[in-house]
Parts: structure tokens; sequence; C-alpha cells
């Protein structure tokens, strides 16, 4: 009997079936999902040993399902692999270093396989910090003409109240850059000014 259950999802044929060749036998159990849909009621319904992430997936994409499985204590306990092609799709919504869970980049061998297997187990041990992560907001018609959103805890939340941290940040930083250019020009306007009175004294002699 397998001592590993395995979650695989990816929407391509190829990368399910090279991951389950790549495995050592006997090891594992490999389960199969084509799309985040399918693959986030899998989760819900089985246990598994570790999820193997595709990044842009159809029906919810891997970004998706990454938010519903941090927004849950117990599925952010397994071990995850998140996989793409393009590293930097990920790292646009997920800055490195990756703190809890492993990237795999496509195409990939089986020791790049095993190696990002290793060290996400090893992650998922890391102790974390006792703050939640955001619940993952659905937009719902509530027939009065405005989308209240609902978490999937069933608390009520504005769009507002949403990735307030991560936007206070990007907000801050870009202000700070304004600052600095502002304090830019402020800087060369003085050297041009003092420039101007100096000519002008030289003048009035």
């Amino acid at each position: 009997m397998a001592n590993n259950k395995i979650l695989v999802i990816d929407d391509t044929t190829v990368v399910r079936v090279k991951v389950r060749e790549m495995l050592p036998p006997g090891n594992f159990e490999v389960v199969e999902a084509k799309d985040g849909l399918e693959g986030m009621n899998l989760i819900r319904q089985e246990k598994f040993s570790l999820i193997m992430l595709d990044f842009l997936l159809p029906k919810l994409s891997g970004w998706e399902v990454y938010q519903q499985i941090q927004s849950q204590p117990e599925l952010r306990k397994i071990p995850l692999v998140i996989m793409s092609g393009r590293k930097e799709e990920v790292t646009e919504k997920l800055p490195e270093p990756f703190e809890y869970f492993d990237f795999l980049g496509k195409p990939f061998d089986q020791k790049q396989l095993i190696s990002a297997i290793k060290s996400a187990m090893a992650k998922a041990k890391l102790p974390r910090p006792e703050s939640t992560p955001q619940p993952v907001a659905v937009a719902e018609d509530n027939g009065n003409g405005t989308n209240g959103v609902h978490s999937t805890n069933g608390h009520v939340v504005t769009p507002v109240a949403m990735n307030t941290a991560a936007a206070s940040s990007a907000e801050i930083e870009a202000l700070n850059d304004k600052i600095a250019k502002m304090q830019a020009e402020i800087d060369g306007l003085k050297k041009q000014l003092s420039q101007i009175v100096t000519f002008i004294k030289q003048k009035v002699k």
C-alpha cells in the first residue's frame, strides 16, 4: 500500500503522467485533477500527503486554489509544490523567498521533482505566524443592485477589506518613490535657484 497520496492538479495530461512515472513505484498513490475546481473538491474530500498545483488552470486558477488552501488551517499544513512554466507569473502574486511551499519550473526532470517534494515537506513543518490569511471572497448578488462579498467561512467582507495589508504596502512603496522623485526635483530647483542668485549678484557688482 502506498505511504503517500499525492494530488496533481494540472490541465496538461502529459505533466500529470510525467509526475506519476517519475515518482518511486510503490511509495506514492497519485490522484489527478485537470482543473482547479476539480482539484479543490478533491482536497476537501480526501486527505493528501502532498499537493502539486499548476498556477495556470481553467475554472479555478492555481492562485485561487492557493488562496482557498491558505484560508483553512488544516489545509495549510499539507505540503505544497506550485508548478509553472513561467516563474514570474508566480512571483507577481507570491514574492520570493517562498516560505511555506516549493516552486517547480516546467519542464522538470526527476531529480528536480523529488527535490521540490522533499523541500515542500520540510517547509510544511515550519512554524507559522498566529495571524491567518484573509479568507477567499466570492461576490454574490444580493438582489438589491449591490454585490455583497461572502467569505468561505460565512462572514461578510467588503472588497476594500481584502488584501488590505498588501495594498497598503504597495501604496506606501509607491508614495515613497514619489517622495524620492519630488525631493530630487526640489534639490534640482534649489540648485538652479542658487545658480540664478549667484549670477544676479555677479551682474549687480
